[in-house]
This record gives C-alpha cells, structure tokens and sequence, in this order.
C-alpha cells in the first residue's frame, strides 16, 4: 500500500521530471547541453539511445519515467516509485496560446446620459464639512 506522503513525494517527483527533462532538452537543441550537471548529461545520452528505437513521444515519456524514478529515491520516497497517472495522451505539437480578443470597450460618455452625476461627491463632502464644523462648535 502506498502511504500518502509517497504519492505526495510521487507527484512532486513527477513534475520536477518533467520540468528538468523539457530544460535539458532545450538545452541540448541550443547546443548548451554541455553546461548540464553530468547526470543530466547521461539522462540526455539515454534518450538519444531510445529515439533511435522508438518515436520522440515514446523516448521522451520513457526518459522522463527514469529521471521520475531517480528524483523520487533522492527525495526520500520509500520503495518502488509509484505510477503516476499519464497526462494527457495526445503529443503537444506547439507551445502556441490561441488568444481571444478582449470585446471591446463601450466608449465613455463625457457630458452625456450616462454621465455619473457629481451630486453624491458634493453632498459627501458637504456632510463632512458640516459635521467638522458642528465638532469644532461643541468642543469649544
């Protein structure tokens, strides 16, 4: 039975997998992976093996699951790491964010209808004005 405390160690094993396996490859496609620590370097050596055997997707999930078993024992994870549910099955083909065009804005009326009236900010301030006075007046 797995404790909660290793899935929890599971989870944060699985992104930080994820997250370091995306940099290192980027790194190596920037031509920087030699500035990688020596075990990111071996992870990358790995995946360049599988890519031969498999497809890109396939390589990357099963390099992404070693360094996921590697983070969880040096996180202090107890036993065999656990399987993580997959993410979403289909490869993103783009890091590309559709946006959608903010609907636009009604232009404001400047002396118009729809014009706040002034009224409320002068009758605030003349209550304030009033009250001060009226304090002023008892006090003295």
């Amino acid at each position: 039975m797995i404790k909660a405390k290793d899935m929890l160690i599971a989870r944060r094993a699985d992104t930080k997998a994820r997250a370091d396996f995306a940099t290192w490859k980027m790194m190596a496609k920037l031509n920087g992976a030699s500035a990688l620590p020596a075990e990111a370097q071996t992870f990358l050596a790995s995946y360049k093996a599988l890519l031969r055997e498999m497809t890109e997707f396939e390589a990357t999930e099963a390099t992404i699951d070693l360094v996921y078993k590697s983070y969880y024992t040096k996180m202090g994870g107890v036993g065999a790491a656990p399987d993580i549910p997959a993410h979403a099955s289909a490869q993103v083909t783009g890091n590309v964010t559709a946006f959608k065009r903010p609907p636009a804005q009604r232009p404001r009326a400047v002396g118009g209808s729809e014009a706040k009236p002034r009224l409320p900010v002068a009758l605030i301030f003349a209550c304030l004005v009033v009250v001060y006075v009226g304090f002023r007046y008892f006090m003295h």
